[in-house]
């Protein structure tokens, strides 16, 4: 896989002292790749994002139980800001923008963690990558497309240098051609400045179409994990995830849930 840049060892995570969500998680991303989680609603993926980047303590969630490191420091139950200042950028579900401030300024406030540094050459960069931000940038964010603010958030996010790149359902309530330009931006931003992403997704087509590695969580855990290649071609991706029979005919979605009694992983 490459230098490792981020590990979670066994990693247990608990909200309110009492319930369960993850439990002994273990995953590496190798510097330089994008790395997929896949899993239905409720899998964990969300919270294993939160515990890396230090947003389970605003929600009463702690990792209880292995280590969580990056770049060799171990940061797990470290504060927000501590874990944003190592290189770790997290893009939530939900595009959440300052509303009343514009696209430009929206964007600024990625340098927050990099204060007095020049900071045009890098609009320029996310320019180059969303040119339809270009014509809004004077626009008020609370005003601007799903598209736009999905565009927006990440570019919010590179103008803050990351290391690793976290994104949290970037397709989510987007029309198929905007997903399909998203993910072409991804793997452009990847290829170009070879930066690290943890992508978490539902569209799991999508999804390993840009990724070099994958995981599949379900109920807290890691199921399964390969190479993308690998993942696609697995006949219980196929069928659980990806909507395939093994004859490569689309199935529907009542015909793929009830072969959930057959996932050998359960």
């Amino acid at each position: 896989m490459g230098e490792i840049l981020l590990q979670l060892n066994n990693i247990s995570v608990v909200y309110s002292n009492v319930i369960q969500v993850l439990k002994g998680v273990s995953l590496s991303v190798a510097r330089g790749h994008i790395v997929s989680l896949l899993g239905s609603n409720g899998a964990g993926k969300t919270t294993t994002l939160k515990a890396i980047s230090g947003l389970l303590k605003p929600e009463n969630g702690e990792v209880t139980d292995g280590d969580i490191i990056f770049n060799g420091v171990n940061i797990q139950n470290q504060a927000p800001e501590f874990i944003t200042r190592q290189g770790i950028i997290q893009v939530l579900e939900g595009r959440q923008p300052f509303k009343y401030l514009t696209i430009e300024e929206n964007l600024r406030v990625g340098t927050a963690t990099r204060p007095g540094k020049p900071y045009k050459e890098d609009l320029e960069m996310v320019y180059h990558y969303f040119p339809a931000l270009v014509k809004r940038k004077k626009a008020l964010a609370g005003y601007c497309s799903g598209g736009e603010l999905q565009m927006l958030v990440i570019g919010r996010a590179l103008m803050a240098h990351p290391q690793l790149l976290m994104l949290d359902e970037p397709s989510l309530g987007l029309a198929p051609l905007v997903v399909q330009e998203i993910f072409r931006i991804i793997k452009k931003i990847n290829e170009e400045h070879a930066t690290t992403i943890v992508l978490v997704e539902q569209n799991a087509n999508m999804a390993l179409q840009v990724a070099h590695y994958g995981y599949v969580m379900e109920n807290g855990k890691i199921v399964m994990e390969g190479t993308a290649q690998e993942l696609s071609d697995n006949p219980d991706v196929k069928e659980f995830y990806l909507g395939m029979a093994a004859s490569g005919i689309a199935k529907s979605y009542k015909d793929v849930k009830s072969y959930r009694r057959r996932k050998r992983w359960l």
